[in-house]
Protein backbone atom coordinates (compact mmCIF):
# COMPACT_ATOMS: atom_id res chain seq x y z
CA UNK A 1 0.00 0.00 0.00
CA UNK A 2 1.54 3.40 -1.00
CA UNK A 3 2.51 5.64 1.93
CA UNK A 4 1.05 9.02 1.87
CA UNK A 5 1.90 12.21 3.26
CA UNK A 6 -0.93 12.12 5.79
CA UNK A 7 0.59 8.67 6.86
CA UNK A 8 3.87 10.68 7.25
CA UNK A 9 2.10 13.70 9.19
CA UNK A 10 0.67 10.96 11.46
CA UNK A 11 3.83 9.03 12.46
CA UNK A 12 5.60 12.30 12.89
CA UNK A 13 2.94 13.78 14.89
CA UNK A 14 2.76 17.09 12.91
CA UNK A 15 0.24 18.72 10.76
CA UNK A 16 0.23 17.92 6.63
CA UNK A 17 1.44 21.32 6.42
CA UNK A 18 4.59 21.22 8.09
CA UNK A 19 5.20 17.71 6.54
CA UNK A 20 5.36 19.73 3.15
CA UNK A 21 7.39 22.45 4.04
CA UNK A 22 9.67 20.39 5.01
CA UNK A 23 9.51 18.43 1.70
CA UNK A 24 10.28 21.36 -0.01
CA UNK A 25 12.70 23.33 2.32
CA UNK A 26 10.68 26.41 3.02
CA UNK A 27 12.32 26.98 5.78
CA UNK A 28 9.30 27.65 8.03
CA UNK A 29 10.08 25.05 10.67
CA UNK A 30 12.47 24.36 13.59
CA UNK A 31 15.32 21.94 12.93
CA UNK A 32 14.57 19.24 15.20
CA UNK A 33 11.16 18.69 13.58
CA UNK A 34 12.53 18.83 10.39
CA UNK A 35 14.41 16.23 11.59
CA UNK A 36 11.81 14.71 12.77
CA UNK A 37 10.10 14.00 9.86
CA UNK A 38 12.79 13.55 7.63
CA UNK A 39 13.35 10.24 9.93
CA UNK A 40 9.83 9.28 9.38
CA UNK A 41 9.83 9.99 5.68
CA UNK A 42 13.12 7.26 5.94
CA UNK A 43 11.40 4.88 7.83
CA UNK A 44 7.89 4.79 6.10
CA UNK A 45 9.99 4.80 2.41
CA UNK A 46 7.70 8.03 1.59
CA UNK A 47 8.46 9.06 -1.94
CA UNK A 48 6.76 12.61 -2.54
CA UNK A 49 5.67 12.69 -6.16
CA UNK A 50 6.53 15.50 -8.37
CA UNK A 51 3.24 17.04 -8.79
CA UNK A 52 3.24 17.29 -4.72
CA UNK A 53 6.56 19.57 -4.35
CA UNK A 54 5.63 20.86 -7.59
CA UNK A 55 2.26 22.79 -6.22
CA UNK A 56 4.41 24.17 -3.60
CA UNK A 57 7.42 25.74 -5.62
CA UNK A 58 4.82 26.57 -8.25
CA UNK A 59 5.75 23.71 -11.45
CA UNK A 60 7.46 20.24 -11.22
CA UNK A 61 9.81 21.32 -14.14
CA UNK A 62 9.10 18.05 -15.90
CA UNK A 63 7.64 17.31 -19.34
CA UNK A 64 4.81 14.18 -19.40
CA UNK A 65 5.89 12.43 -22.37
CA UNK A 66 2.44 9.69 -23.80
CA UNK A 67 3.45 6.94 -26.40
CA UNK A 68 1.90 3.88 -27.86
CA UNK A 69 4.95 1.83 -27.47
CA UNK A 70 8.92 2.01 -27.62
CA UNK A 71 9.17 -0.64 -30.11
CA UNK A 72 7.98 1.26 -33.34
CA UNK A 73 11.02 1.55 -35.20
CA UNK A 74 11.62 5.54 -35.18
CA UNK A 75 10.59 5.78 -31.66
CA UNK A 76 13.89 6.32 -30.00
CA UNK A 77 15.09 9.06 -32.50
CA UNK A 78 11.90 11.29 -31.61
CA UNK A 79 12.76 10.55 -27.85
CA UNK A 80 16.10 11.19 -27.81
CA UNK A 81 15.61 14.70 -29.71
CA UNK A 82 12.99 15.28 -26.56
CA UNK A 83 15.49 13.99 -23.96
CA UNK A 84 18.20 16.90 -25.63
CA UNK A 85 15.87 18.87 -25.84
CA UNK A 86 14.06 19.33 -22.15
CA UNK A 87 17.24 17.90 -19.89
CA UNK A 88 19.20 21.23 -21.82
CA UNK A 89 16.68 23.26 -20.13
CA UNK A 90 16.65 21.98 -16.92
CA UNK A 91 13.27 19.92 -17.25
CA UNK A 92 13.17 15.92 -16.03
CA UNK A 93 10.60 13.96 -18.17
CA UNK A 94 8.25 11.41 -17.40
CA UNK A 95 7.41 8.88 -20.08
CA UNK A 96 4.09 6.79 -20.28
CA UNK A 97 3.85 3.87 -22.66
CA UNK A 98 0.15 2.71 -23.54
CA UNK A 99 1.17 -1.21 -24.13
CA UNK A 100 -0.66 -2.57 -21.16
CA UNK A 101 -4.06 -1.18 -21.82
CA UNK A 102 -6.36 0.03 -19.07
CA UNK A 103 -3.10 -0.50 -16.79
CA UNK A 104 -1.61 1.92 -18.64
CA UNK A 105 -4.30 4.20 -18.71
CA UNK A 106 -5.17 3.83 -14.82
CA UNK A 107 -1.23 4.99 -14.01
CA UNK A 108 -0.95 7.77 -16.82
CA UNK A 109 -4.67 9.20 -15.26
CA UNK A 110 -2.94 8.96 -11.92
CA UNK A 111 -0.35 11.29 -12.67
CA UNK A 112 -2.17 13.85 -14.40
CA UNK A 113 -4.34 14.26 -10.90
CA UNK A 114 -1.45 14.31 -9.27
CA UNK A 115 0.05 17.10 -11.69
CA UNK A 116 3.15 15.15 -11.93
CA UNK A 117 4.16 17.54 -14.85
CA UNK A 118 3.72 20.61 -16.38
CA UNK A 119 2.86 19.76 -19.86
CA UNK A 120 2.81 17.03 -21.89
CA UNK A 121 4.42 15.62 -25.48
CA UNK A 122 2.15 13.34 -27.42
CA UNK A 123 2.46 10.39 -29.64
CA UNK A 124 -0.63 9.46 -30.05
CA UNK A 125 -1.70 5.96 -28.85
CA UNK A 126 -4.67 4.95 -30.45
CA UNK A 127 -8.10 6.28 -29.78
CA UNK A 128 -6.31 8.36 -27.13
CA UNK A 129 -7.30 11.60 -28.76
CA UNK A 130 -10.74 12.35 -27.11
CA UNK A 131 -9.13 11.89 -23.96
CA UNK A 132 -6.22 14.14 -24.64
CA UNK A 133 -8.09 16.96 -26.09
CA UNK A 134 -10.13 17.06 -22.87
CA UNK A 135 -6.80 17.15 -21.21
CA UNK A 136 -5.62 20.32 -23.29
CA UNK A 137 -9.43 21.41 -22.57
CA UNK A 138 -8.71 21.66 -18.43
CA UNK A 139 -5.48 23.86 -19.24
CA UNK A 140 -3.00 20.83 -19.49
CA UNK A 141 -0.30 22.49 -22.24
CA UNK A 142 -0.04 20.07 -24.90
CA UNK A 143 1.72 19.23 -28.06
CA UNK A 144 1.31 16.36 -30.57
CA UNK A 145 3.98 14.39 -32.43
CA UNK A 146 3.11 13.24 -36.04
CA UNK A 147 -0.54 13.78 -35.46
CA UNK A 148 -1.19 10.51 -37.90
CA UNK A 149 -3.34 13.02 -40.77
CA UNK A 150 -5.87 13.90 -37.51
CA UNK A 151 -4.71 17.33 -37.67
CA UNK A 152 -6.78 18.49 -34.34
CA UNK A 153 -7.30 21.76 -33.70
CA UNK A 154 -7.26 22.00 -29.80
CA UNK A 155 -3.39 21.97 -29.36
CA UNK A 156 -0.06 22.64 -31.71
CA UNK A 157 1.35 19.59 -33.50
CA UNK A 158 4.73 18.54 -35.11
CA UNK A 159 4.16 17.07 -38.06
CA UNK A 160 6.08 16.05 -41.44
CA UNK A 161 5.58 15.99 -45.01
CA UNK A 162 3.68 12.79 -45.87
CA UNK A 163 2.06 13.72 -49.01
CA UNK A 164 4.64 14.85 -50.66
CA UNK A 165 6.88 11.94 -49.52
CA UNK A 166 4.98 9.82 -50.74
CA UNK A 167 4.95 11.58 -53.79
CA UNK A 168 9.17 12.23 -54.19
CA UNK A 169 9.34 8.05 -53.97
CA UNK A 170 6.77 8.13 -56.96
CA UNK A 171 8.84 10.87 -58.52
CA UNK A 172 11.79 9.02 -58.24
CA UNK A 173 10.95 5.28 -59.49
CA UNK A 174 9.22 7.29 -62.48
CA UNK A 175 12.18 9.06 -63.12
CA UNK A 176 14.08 5.09 -63.55
CA UNK A 177 11.04 3.77 -65.89
CA UNK A 178 9.13 1.86 -63.33
CA UNK A 179 5.71 1.78 -64.25
CA UNK A 180 3.91 -1.13 -62.19
CA UNK A 181 4.56 -0.06 -58.52
CA UNK A 182 3.31 -1.87 -55.84
CA UNK A 183 2.21 0.30 -52.65
CA UNK A 184 2.39 -1.86 -49.39
CA UNK A 185 0.63 0.45 -46.72
CA UNK A 186 -0.11 0.97 -43.28
CA UNK A 187 -3.44 0.94 -41.04
CA UNK A 188 -6.08 2.32 -43.43
CA UNK A 189 -7.15 4.60 -40.27
CA UNK A 190 -4.27 6.46 -40.21
CA UNK A 191 -4.11 9.61 -42.12
CA UNK A 192 -0.23 9.45 -43.07
CA UNK A 193 -1.11 6.34 -44.57
CA UNK A 194 -3.63 8.22 -46.45
CA UNK A 195 -1.26 10.95 -47.18
CA UNK A 196 1.50 8.80 -48.25
CA UNK A 197 -0.54 6.89 -50.93
CA UNK A 198 -2.64 10.12 -51.79
CA UNK A 199 1.00 11.61 -53.02
CA UNK A 200 1.95 8.34 -54.56
CA UNK A 201 -0.50 8.04 -56.51
CA UNK A 202 -1.06 11.70 -57.75
CA UNK A 203 2.70 11.15 -59.81
CA UNK A 204 2.45 7.55 -59.88
CA UNK A 205 -1.57 6.00 -60.25
CA UNK A 206 -1.53 2.58 -59.12
CA UNK A 207 -4.49 0.04 -57.83
CA UNK A 208 -1.91 -2.50 -57.41
CA UNK A 209 -1.52 -1.66 -52.94
CA UNK A 210 -1.48 -4.49 -49.95
CA UNK A 211 -3.09 -3.20 -46.76
CA UNK A 212 -0.21 -3.94 -44.23
CA UNK A 213 0.29 -2.83 -40.83
CA UNK A 214 4.11 -1.53 -40.69
CA UNK A 215 5.52 -5.01 -39.96
CA UNK A 216 7.67 -6.73 -41.65
CA UNK A 217 5.43 -10.10 -41.95
CA UNK A 218 3.43 -8.29 -43.83
CA UNK A 219 5.53 -6.42 -46.06
CA UNK A 220 6.69 -10.33 -47.10
CA UNK A 221 2.85 -10.68 -47.51
CA UNK A 222 2.34 -8.57 -49.96
CA UNK A 223 5.24 -9.77 -52.48
CA UNK A 224 4.99 -13.46 -51.68
CA UNK A 225 1.11 -13.15 -52.86
CA UNK A 226 1.52 -11.36 -55.56
CA UNK A 227 4.25 -13.66 -56.90
CA UNK A 228 2.31 -16.43 -56.21
CA UNK A 229 -0.35 -14.81 -58.66
CA UNK A 230 1.73 -14.13 -60.96
CA UNK A 231 1.11 -10.43 -61.63
CA UNK A 232 3.55 -8.46 -62.29
CA UNK A 233 5.09 -5.60 -60.80
CA UNK A 234 8.33 -3.79 -61.20
CA UNK A 235 8.45 -1.72 -57.96
CA UNK A 236 7.49 -1.75 -54.34
CA UNK A 237 6.89 1.27 -52.22
CA UNK A 238 6.54 0.42 -48.77
CA UNK A 239 5.05 3.25 -46.29
CA UNK A 240 7.54 1.54 -43.67
CA UNK A 241 11.46 0.56 -43.74
CA UNK A 242 10.34 -2.42 -41.90
CA UNK A 243 8.03 -3.58 -44.73
CA UNK A 244 10.31 -2.90 -47.04
CA UNK A 245 12.63 -5.24 -45.21
CA UNK A 246 9.93 -7.52 -45.68
CA UNK A 247 9.74 -6.83 -49.05
CA UNK A 248 13.47 -7.05 -49.49
CA UNK A 249 13.65 -10.68 -47.96
CA UNK A 250 10.68 -11.97 -50.39
CA UNK A 251 12.20 -10.83 -53.02
CA UNK A 252 15.45 -12.45 -52.53
CA UNK A 253 13.87 -16.00 -51.41
CA UNK A 254 12.11 -16.09 -54.92
CA UNK A 255 15.15 -15.13 -56.65
CA UNK A 256 14.03 -11.99 -57.93
CA UNK A 257 17.23 -9.41 -58.12
CA UNK A 258 17.20 -6.07 -56.66
CA UNK A 259 17.14 -3.39 -58.15
CA UNK A 260 17.54 -5.29 -61.64
CA UNK A 261 13.83 -6.94 -61.47
CA UNK A 262 12.09 -4.67 -58.80
CA UNK A 263 13.26 -1.80 -56.89
CA UNK A 264 12.24 -1.21 -53.58
CA UNK A 265 11.67 1.88 -51.00
CA UNK A 266 10.92 2.33 -48.33
CA UNK A 267 9.85 5.21 -45.53
CA UNK A 268 11.01 6.28 -42.21
CA UNK A 269 15.15 6.18 -42.83
CA UNK A 270 15.36 4.25 -39.37
CA UNK A 271 18.74 3.07 -38.79
CA UNK A 272 18.45 -0.21 -40.25
CA UNK A 273 17.90 0.76 -43.62
CA UNK A 274 21.73 0.92 -43.98
CA UNK A 275 22.40 -2.44 -43.82
CA UNK A 276 19.83 -3.91 -45.42
CA UNK A 277 20.46 -6.11 -48.61
CA UNK A 278 20.86 -4.11 -50.60
CA UNK A 279 20.69 -1.03 -48.72
CA UNK A 280 17.39 0.85 -48.87
CA UNK A 281 16.29 4.06 -50.98
CA UNK A 282 13.97 5.75 -48.54
CA UNK A 283 11.97 9.00 -47.34
CA UNK A 284 13.67 9.87 -44.70
CA UNK A 285 11.59 11.57 -41.65
CA UNK A 286 13.42 14.23 -39.27
CA UNK A 287 12.67 12.17 -36.18
CA UNK A 288 14.66 13.56 -34.15
CA UNK A 289 14.25 17.30 -34.96
CA UNK A 290 9.96 16.10 -34.42
CA UNK A 291 11.57 15.43 -31.27
CA UNK A 292 13.18 18.47 -30.68
CA UNK A 293 10.91 20.84 -32.75
CA UNK A 294 7.99 19.12 -30.01
CA UNK A 295 9.48 19.88 -26.81
CA UNK A 296 11.09 23.45 -27.44
CA UNK A 297 7.33 24.20 -28.24
CA UNK A 298 6.37 22.57 -25.23
CA UNK A 299 8.99 24.65 -23.41
CA UNK A 300 7.94 27.95 -25.11
CA UNK A 301 4.35 27.58 -24.01
CA UNK A 302 5.24 27.25 -20.40
CA UNK A 303 7.95 29.85 -20.20
CA UNK A 304 5.20 31.86 -21.43
CA UNK A 305 5.56 32.39 -25.33
CA UNK A 306 2.34 31.86 -27.96
CA UNK A 307 2.02 28.39 -29.15
CA UNK A 308 2.55 27.56 -32.51
CA UNK A 309 -0.43 25.75 -34.10
CA UNK A 310 1.72 23.48 -36.62
CA UNK A 311 5.32 23.04 -37.66
CA UNK A 312 5.61 21.10 -40.61
CA UNK A 313 9.38 19.51 -41.24
CA UNK A 314 9.85 18.44 -44.78
CA UNK A 315 10.50 14.73 -45.78
CA UNK A 316 14.02 14.02 -47.74
CA UNK A 317 14.32 11.22 -50.40
CA UNK A 318 17.59 9.22 -49.51
CA UNK A 319 18.61 7.21 -52.27
CA UNK A 320 20.65 3.64 -51.92
CA UNK A 321 21.16 0.96 -53.76
CA UNK A 322 17.49 -0.81 -53.85
CA UNK A 323 16.78 1.84 -56.11
CA UNK A 324 19.47 3.78 -57.52
CA UNK A 325 18.63 6.27 -60.44
CA UNK A 326 20.03 4.88 -63.56
CA UNK A 327 21.91 7.44 -66.10
CA UNK A 328 19.71 5.90 -68.83
CA UNK A 329 16.32 6.92 -66.97
CA UNK A 330 16.95 10.02 -65.99
CA UNK A 331 13.96 11.80 -68.07
CA UNK A 332 10.66 11.20 -66.14
CA UNK A 333 7.98 8.86 -68.04
CA UNK A 334 4.74 9.39 -68.59
CA UNK A 335 2.49 8.26 -65.87
CA UNK A 336 1.03 4.47 -66.49
CA UNK A 337 -2.55 3.51 -65.88
CA UNK A 338 -3.67 1.69 -63.07
CA UNK A 339 -2.65 -1.93 -62.46
CA UNK A 340 -4.01 -5.04 -61.49
CA UNK A 341 -5.79 -4.86 -57.69
CA UNK A 342 -4.41 -7.15 -54.82
CA UNK A 343 -6.69 -8.28 -51.89
CA UNK A 344 -5.60 -6.37 -48.94
CA UNK A 345 -3.20 -8.53 -46.38
CA UNK A 346 -2.43 -8.41 -42.88
CA UNK A 347 -0.34 -9.71 -39.89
Amino acid sequence: MRVTIADVARAAGVSKTTVSRVINTKGEVDGGTAARVRAVISTLGYVPSSGAVGLARGNSRTVGMLVPSLTWPWMGEVLQGVVDTVEAAGYGLLLFTFNRGADSVERFTTQVSARAFDGLLVVEPENTLDKIIALSHKGLPVVLIDDRGSHPDEFPSVVTTNHEGGASAARHLLADGRSRPLVITGPEQFGCVRDRLGGFREILPTDLVAVGDFTELSGRLAVEQLLAAGTPFDSVFAHNDISAAGALRALRAAGRSVPDDIAVVGFDDIPMAQHTEPPLTTVRQPTRRMGETAARMLLGHLGGATAQETVVLPTELVVRQSAPLAAANSAPVASPSAAVPVDSVSA
